[in-house]
């Protein structure tokens, strides 16, 4: 289970906006220089994202919450959304370009058609998937009275 702590900044009815702080393990990971999570963090500088959940947990506006993610549903999407519109975007390609007898014109044509369908494909397959791929609120994250700080201890 993939894990993000976040803020609640809405509850409408059944589901809750949660808000979170795009943050780069980078410096500590062996694999920085060869992984796209460093551009992504570079590119939005940190920027705020707010994610709809069921809000199964009851959490009120202004609580820190963990959502979480399996794995196997994050590998499927991103094969969902990446591999088979490049699958379809290749074989239509060459299915294209065997066809025609070598006319590059007819790969580019087979080339666009098979990512239209590809991404076509990709949609149908997550609205019928749907609730698979979404983040769940796991739970709401209380500090025990014990451990907040006071404010003459802050200065």
């Amino acid at each position: 289970m993939i894990t993000e702590s976040g803020k609640v900044v809405a509850v409408t009815d059944e589901h809750a906006w949660v808000q979170t702080i795009r943050t780069s393990a980078c410096q500590s990971c062996a694999a920085r220089n060869g992984c796209g999570q460093k551009v992504l963090a570079s590119a939005t500088g940190g920027r705020a994202n707010q994610v709809r959940v069921v809000n199964s947990v009851n959490a009120c506006v202004g609580e820190e919450v963990t959502l979480g993610i399996d794995e196997s549903a994050l590998l499927g999407a991103s094969l969902l959304v990446y591999a088979l519109p490049l699958l379809l975007l290749v074989t239509a390609s060459m299915i294209g370009h065997h066809l025609s007898g070598g006319n590059d014109f007819a790969a580019i044509l087979g080339a666009a058609a098979g990512l239209a369908l590809g991404f076509l494909i990709s949609r149908q397959l997550q609205r019928r998937n749907a609730g698979s791929y979404e983040p769940r609120l796991l739970r709401v994250n209380r500090i025990p009275a014990g451990m907040v700080a006071h404010p003459d201890s802050l200065t």
